[in-house]
């Protein structure tokens, strides 16, 4: 695992050991980056159960303004810490160490343009985040959420809340589902 462009482009990264997170492959994350190419710049990006901190790192080497890393795991914030260390994007990154929940709830500071959610597959959080996110008053105005899930993630409480998918990437194992406001 690496960061794929910008300014950290190919400084390796660790992750976790275990099965405890699921980093997302070199290949999807450059599709997913070449979907947000357009927003990214400048961006404030929010990385929801962070894991290796690799989704959040790769959207500051290429150019967003901040990055806030959630994640609760003991191990996963030490490689956040040491990833962001290797690849020199201390300045723009700031470590929420608390339950994506609370998170949302009480932690994070300003509206995101970018929330990145990659819950574990089988607690199917998006259903229960997403509203969360729109409720705390968490997406800027022309926002983008981007859910990291498997095939059998049911998106249909969107409409309920004023947004939309606008674009699907599907892959051999999971899928990034692209989110808008209508």
């Amino acid at each position: 695992m690496r960061v794929i462009a910008g300014t950290a482009r190919s400084i390796p990264l660790i992750a976790p050991k275990g099965e405890k997170t699921r980093p997302t492959i070199d290949k999807h994350k450059e599709t997913l980056f070449n979907c947000l190419s357009d927003r990214l710049y400048d961006s404030v990006f929010v990385d929801l159960y962070s894991g290796s901190g690799a989704i959040g790192i790769e959207a500051l080497s290429r150019g967003a303004r901040r990055c806030y890393f959630v994640e609760n795991d003991k191990d996963a914030l030490h490689c956040i810490r040491e990833n962001l260390s290797k690849t020199k994007l201390t300045d723009g990154a700031v470590l929420i160490p608390a339950d994506v929940r609370t998170a949302l709830c009480t932690k994070l500071p300003e509206q995101a343009d970018i929330i990145f959610l990659d819950p574990p597959f089988a607690l199917h959080a998006e259903s229960e985040i997403i509203p969360l996110i729109m409720k705390e008053n968490r997406l800027s105005e022309g926002g983008r959420i981007v859910v990291e899930c498997d095939f059998s993630a049911d998106f249909t409480f969107l409409g309920g809340l004023g947004l939309e998918i606008f674009k699907e990437k599907s892959y051999s194992s999971c899928k990034h589902v692209f989110i808008k406001r209508k």
